[in-house]
């Protein structure tokens, strides 16, 4: 598993006081990345190398609103996988361990024309052993 810690930025919240839906599909980004180059993954090398991820169907459950200034702490987790796809478990929470949302990230392998292929085997040692 591991961690992002993000503080929530006022324009990032709307006539609600709380963080838009929309902008927790960024933090959930973010802490995407971080997940990959923790495990030693380099992104910009893979899609030099012909390749891309793409994130192919998020299901986002909200349970509680973040606030202006609040800290949160996304977790990344390998959940699931086929030869071309992985999905992640993504969580964010607040406050006194709030549970923020809960996500399932589903990505997609793709070679230079866009259709799936099948996840490199180094790739997919480092992004699905539990580290």
């Amino acid at each position: 598993m591991h961690t992002t810690s993000l503080k929530v930025r006022t324009y990032e919240c709307d006539t609600y006081g709380h963080v838009n839906n929309a902008v927790y599909l960024h933090y959930l980004e973010v802490a995407r990345g971080h997940f990959l180059e923790d495990r030693g993954l380099d992104y910009q090398a893979l899609v030099a190398s012909g390749f891309g991820i793409w994130v192919a169907e998020a299901k986002i459950t909200y349970l509680s609103p973040a606030l202006p200034g609040e800290e949160l702490v996304v977790t990344s987790e390998p959940h699931d996988s086929g030869a071309a796809w992985a999905v992640l478990k993504q969580t964010i929470t607040g406050r006194e361990g709030r549970q923020v949302l809960t996500a399932l990230i589903k990505l997609v392998w793709v070679g230079s024309g866009g259709r799936p292929t099948r996840i490199p085997s180094e790739w997919r040692q480092k992004l699905l052993t539990e580290a």
